[in-house]
């Protein structure tokens, strides 16, 4: 038997001959699996209060329907979702869903990528469109003056951020550096100093993020005076490059921390005293002080190096060896450190982000700003950082060697060596 369409009729029937695509078979799947995860979230909320009754024996948490549907952007994209309440009576007590919270409409994944975006280069007039081509007519609520807002918000919480106390945060190890960005219509750069440190449990933290005029003595004596006023207490070892002020202003505030100077840039300004013909033989002697196996080795490399360019080349020699005892203090800290301990590649590699995004807007628009995105930057950065190597020893590291031995009895011989210090 043959059955005609209308037009309206064919038109219904193609389209539901017609498979989903990509971007719907994700969104069915997102839209089933966050309401699972409400209901679960809502049925174990409710069984854990079960026992809790009234005078009449009524429950006190029982469900209460659904809540009206609303569109929820997670990653890119859009899904209805429909969160199921609950009737909470105790008094001053509240449901709220930690995995949909109230008036959320976008997922935090997202709202974390936005000032990534940014940072990345993606200047305020190029959101609109982007991020349209991303989620459609879902990023409606995106615009130039949202980029505004969000700038404004990163210098309250920057703000926020330097004032707080760190009375009750120990870090061991500490990276020291400053960065510098162009700031459109001024002839002076904006130098960032910068603190990177490692706390008890091994993970790496940005401590401190503050103007400095050109790294001078002046300006990190007041950060590190800031610090010590805020609680933070001497950290075991700075690693840091050639700047004078910095080790000048931490002998002031933190006489008793040791000194590591920065093997890259240490290596960098011996070359620069080398003809580029000899910069990599050069280089591969330095590599061999710089990796050696323990301080002997490296003291006898330092000797090679003197022998094979001392006569034509003594500034070369004379800059690797202007301050020898801090090149190799690394080694006097557990082995598993050390590749952590050389160099502030923390440091470099968090800002080299923000240079590109300096390349694209061809400088931040004041100090202000380019101070706030500096710390946006690292804060988006910092939850990617893995931990340094062999955390479990950084509390050995603090607490010293008798209490190292007190908590681990048996210690390996390698290990009490390098604690002794």
């Amino acid at each position: 038997m043959h059955v005609q369409f209308t037009g309206t009729e064919a038109a219904e029937q193609a389209r539901d001959m017609v498979p989903p695509t990509l971007d719907e078979l994700a969104r069915q799947g997102a839209r089933q699996m966050i309401a699972l995860a409400l209901q679960l979230e809502v049925a174990e909320y409710i069984e854990t209060h079960a026992a809790l009754r009234d005078e009449a024996g009524r429950r006190l948490v029982v469900r209460n329907g659904s809540a009206q549907p609303r569109t929820v952007i997670v990653g890119a994209t859009p899904v209805t979702v429909q969160a199921p309440r609950v009737d909470d009576r105790r008094p001053g007590e509240k449901f709220s869903s930690q995995i949909l919270p109230p008036y959320v409409r976008r997922s935090q994944r997202l709202e974390e990528a936005l000032p990534i975006l940014y940072l990345r280069g993606l200047s305020t007039g190029d959101f609109a469109p982007a991020l349209t081509e991303l989620l459609g007519e879902a990023a409606k609520g995106f615009s130039p003056a949202s980029i505004v807002r969000f700038k404004q918000l990163w210098e309250q919480e920057y703000q926020a951020w330097r004032k707080r106390d760190l009375a009750a945060t120990d870090y061991v190890y500490v990276w020291a550096d400053g960065v510098r960005f162009p700031i459109r219509l001024e002839e002076d750069q904006l130098t960032c100093l910068v603190l990177i440190g490692v706390r008890l449990d091994g993970s790496k933290e940005v401590i401190a993020l503050e103007e400095g005029y050109s790294e001078s003595e002046e300006a990190w004596a007041s950060l590190l005076r800031d610090l010590k006023r805020r609680g933070m207490p001497a950290p075991a070892l700075a690693v840091g490059d050639g700047a004078l002020g910095f080790w000048t202003a931490l002998a002031q505030v933190y006489p008793e921390t040791k000194r590591q100077r920065c093997w890259v840039h240490k290596i960098r300004n011996v070359l620069s005293k080398l003809p580029k013909r000899l910069q990599a033989k050069a280089k591969e002697q330095l590599h061999q002080i710089m990796y050696a196996s323990d301080r002997e080795s490296a003291e006898e490399e330092m000797t090679v190096f003197r022998e094979a360019f001392g006569v034509k080349y003594a500034k070369a020699v004379a800059c690797l060896e202007e301050h020898p005892e801090e090149l190799l203090t690394f080694m006097q800290f557990p082995p598993e450190h050390w590749v952590h301990l050389r160099t502030t590649n923390p440091i470099e590699a968090t800002f080299a982000p923000t240079r590109g995004r300096v390349q694209q807007t061809k400088g931040a628009g004041s100090r202000k700003a380019g101070l706030a995105m500096a710390f946006k930057l690292i804060e988006s950065a910092q939850h990617r950082w893995r931990k340094i190597n062999a955390p479990e020893l950084v509390p050995l590291v603090r607490k010293g060697t008798r209490a190292a031995e007190e908590q681990r009895p048996g210690l390996p011989r390698r290990e009490e060596a390098v604690l002794a210090a």
